[in-house]
């Protein structure tokens, strides 16, 4: 208590005294001190002015200003005199005028003008501002006139210690890992001290630790802190909490401070083995668990965290180690022991195992320490379970002749109980794979028997399922494959491969080949097929056909003789039999058509009937319906074709026949020229209604006939054509009866793209022009008569 009280009146009464050392002198030594107050060229103040009385007037400055200098945080009653201005022209009469200009000049730095001493009015913070530049002049009080130019000096705030460190940046947090030597860095802290770090110790700071010993230390001018005991470990204590202190005037009594706290947490290494929880472990598990399934789990625990605390788990020793395998739970870290093959417990009833666990991440600086594993025995007890029936092979595959005599026994199926109990077994099929009930099974000793007749070339193999369960528990059912292949047997006679026609020409030559044939069997013999072709025995001497077997297992027909004639007979039958080389033989016969035809010179068949012989000299009755069925068949093509020539001629408008002008609308429609390449452009003859849509003509003529049309009533001869035609075109498209189109409405557009012109001379009363054709004379010799046919024309109307 007596220290804390006498530092207390140190922090109180150490400003005071450098207050006292620093400003008092200056303020009671001023009139002694003339480099303080008077200009710096003057060393004796009486004799320098008793001189200047007597020199009225100088051409430079009488004074040099120095820095001056106010204590920071002084208050007093009165305002602080922080020094006093003085001109060598002042003779020490009131004419002169102090003036002060800058920085808080009259505000917070006051002068009096008549004897120039400089007063700070306010309280100053040298951390807010450190100097002041102001501008100090002499003026002749009367008429304000400068006796000397202005002179700039400085007013610097000097520092005191009132300001405690402090650190910015804090709280810290820092990490180092656990089992450090001594002397590890940890982290550095940095603080800062607002007072001047120029002037005295007020921003020299010191470091040290108030909390955190003796477990840390901390340099105390770098701020360093580092580990101050060795082998700290983070199992035992993961987390400091640590207190710095910084103090200012170099860590002296007096000094301000200031404090912040640093975290420091013990990072993990391996230094610690896995360790199981438990020397034995005990499971059980049922002889029908599934492969792959986990039985029990083991943990070996690890103080470690993170990677550190990885472990791999392994199976070093025991019966089981072909049965049994361990894996790693990554989540939780645990052995996992899980089955690899079928157990049984009839076979063996327990297993003992050695399993190992050992760290991943191995850290060689604490290998000395020991091995970074572990082991325990695990004891697995096998527990008995009913299981299904146990057939004497997975698959069965049984063979049987297609011939095979009802309830013959086609195999058998042979299963038993596993369990110790040994339960009946009966047989049964899965009726969904013999939907046919084809086959029947023996429920006590599994023989499968035929049920219905079999057909190789039906179905060569037949699958059925065998289910056999046990009698004391239904529930326990194991099933089979069962395969069986139909055997071939010689059942099938061979016959044609197809219906086979031959042909004979009149032509033909003697030992000439009609035909070829070939013959199937349905039956599948192990060596092939092989074919004998013979005649039947009446035929062995046919005197027109022979028979030759070929290499490939074919028949070839030869004709024995030439001249054969449709007339003496057109079809002949020639039965052949086939018989295979089966046990036993099977054989059929096969008749052969053999039909005569006449040939060409080069073989090529042309008529194969008798009537298409005899036409030259009679004809048959169906050679006569072929002719009048032609016949009545061309008159309904002429009908037809007259119809529609017909139908194409009628006009499309109901004309009225009393103009024989209107005739020209049966002009046919020309075209454009040589030169036209387009198509015609049906656009130029659509009624103009037609574009909005309304078509009121049709393509029929009308149910009810019109009333003829009110028009121009008939003309002489002499009325212009084209105002006749013009006024038709007008009623026609005007006309709600009228067809969709006529010749009339077309004559303003034809010829249009020709070079030549149009051809027609309805426009030759508009234009002479149009009427000169004596280019048709150098069109070529086809145009020649037109050419002179109109030119006489234009001869007689000249004349």
């Amino acid at each position: 208590m007596p220290e804390r009280l006498t530092e207390m009146l140190m922090d109180t009464w150490t400003p005071l005294i450098i207050l006292w050392i620093t400003v008092l002198p200056s303020i009671y030594m001023a009139p002694m001190n003339q480099s303080q107050v008077l200009p710096s060229g003057s060393s004796t103040g009486l004799k320098r002015l008793n001189e200047e009385q007597r020199v009225l007037h100088r051409s430079k400055r009488g004074w040099v200003w120095n820095q001056m200098f106010v204590l920071e945080e002084f208050s007093g009653p009165e305002p602080i005199l922080v020094g006093r201005l003085h001109t060598d022209l002042d003779p020490g009469s009131s004419k002169i005028k102090y003036i002060l200009s800058g920085d808080g000049a009259g505000t917070i730095f006051v002068i009096n003008d008549k004897t120039g001493d400089i007063h700070a009015m306010k309280r100053l913070d040298r951390e807010e501002k450190a100097e002041y530049t102001l501008t100090a002049q002499a003026v002749d009080r009367d008429t304000n006139q400068p006796l000397e130019p202005p002179s700039e000096f400085i007013i610097k705030v000097q520092d005191i210690n009132d300001n405690p460190p402090e650190f910015v940046e804090g709280p810290y947090h820092a990490t180092v890992p656990e089992m450090s030597v001594v002397g590890t860095f940890v982290t550095k802290v940095t603080a800062t001290d607002a007072d001047d770090p120029v002037y005295g110790n007020s921003a020299k700071l010191v470091y040290s630790i108030l909390e955190g010993q003796p477990y840390f230390s901390i340099e105390p001018h770098t701020a360093i802190i580092k580990t101050a005991l060795p082998n700290m470990d983070r199992e035992a204590k993961e987390e400091y909490f640590v207190v710095i202190q910084a103090k200012d005037m170099g860590g002296h009594m007096g000094g301000l401070s200031g404090t912040t706290t640093v975290t420091i947490t013990l990072t993990d290494v391996n230094d610690n083995p896995p360790k199981f929880a438990q020397s034995l472990y005990h499971f059980s598990v049922m002889e029908d668990v599934a492969l792959g399934e986990p039985i029990g789990r083991v943990k070996a625990n690890d103080l470690d965290i993170g990677e550190n605390a990885k472990s791999s788990y392994d199976i070093i020793e025991g019966d089981g180690m072909d049965i049994f395998e361990i894996t790693t739970d990554a989540q939780t870290q645990d052995g996992i022991i899980r089955v690899r093959k079928p157990l049984d417990f009839e076979t063996k009833k327990s297993y003992t195992l050695k399993v190992e666990a050992a760290n991943i991440h191995i850290d060689p600086r604490f290998l000395s320490g020991g091995p970074f594993k572990d082991t325990a025995t695990v004891k697995i007890v096998v527990e008995d379970a009913d299981e299904p029936p146990v057939f004497s092979s997975p698959t069965y595959l049984l063979e049987v002749h297609e011939n095979a005599a009802l309830n013959s026994v086609l195999g058998q199926v042979t299963a038993h109980d596993p369990d110790a109990s040994s339960s009946p077994i009966r047989f049964s099929i899965d009726r969904h794979t013999d939907l046919e009930r084809q086959f029947n099974i023996n429920a006590e000793d599994g023989k499968i028997t035929l049920a219905t007749p079999l057909d190789r070339e039906t179905s060569t193999w037949h699958n059925i399922t065998i289910v056999a369960t046990e009698t004391r528990n239904h529930s326990q059912v194991s099933r089979v494959p069962v395969a069986i292949k139909v055997l071939d047997v010689n059942d099938n006679a061979p016959e044609f491969a197809s219906e086979h026609e031959a042909f004979l020409c009149e032509n033909g030559k003697p030992g000439q080949v009609i035909q070829i044939v070939s013959a199937i069997d349905k039956d599948d013999p192990k060596n092939g097929h092989y074919f004998l072709y013979s005649l039947l025995p009446e035929m062995v001497n046919n005197p027109n056909f022979t028979i030759k077997k070929n290499e490939d297992n074919t028949l070839s027909i030869l004709a024995k003789h030439s001249g054969f004639s449709r007339q003496k007979q057109e079809v002949y039958l020639l039965p052949i039999v086939i018989s295979d080389s089966g046990t036993p033989p099977m054989s059929s016969t096969s008749t052969l058509t053999i039909r005569v035809c006449g040939c060409s010179s080069d073989g090529i068949v042309q008529s194969c009937n008798v009537e298409a012989y005899v036409l030259p000299i009679g004809l048959s009755m169906g050679a006569l319906i072929a002719i009048l069925a032609c016949i009545i068949l061309l008159l309904v093509i002429v009908v037809l074709f007259v119809t529609l020539r017909r139908h194409k001629n009628e006009p499309l408008i109901i004309k009225d026949d009393e103009d024989v002008r209107e005739n020209i609308i049966r002009y046919d429609d020309e075209g454009g020229g040589e030169e036209d390449t387009e198509a015609f452009d049906i656009a130029t003859l659509q009624n103009p209604d037609g574009i909005n849509g309304f078509l009121p003509r049709k393509d029929i003529k009308p149910d009810l006939q019109f009333m003829p049309r009110q028009g121009l009533a008939p003309v002489p001869n002499g009325v212009d054509v084209d105002e006749f035609i013009n006024v038709r075109l007008h009623e026609a498209d005007n006309d709600p009866t009228a067809p969709p189109y006529d010749s009339i409405q077309i004559y303003g557009y034809e010829g249009k793209g020709s070079a030549a012109g149009s051809l027609s001379s309805l426009e030759s009363s508009t234009s002479d022009s149009d009427q000169n054709f004596d280019y048709l004379s150098e069109w070529g010799p086809r145009f020649k008569r037109l050419g002179e046919l109109y030119s006489v024309g234009e001869s007689d109307k000249e004349t």
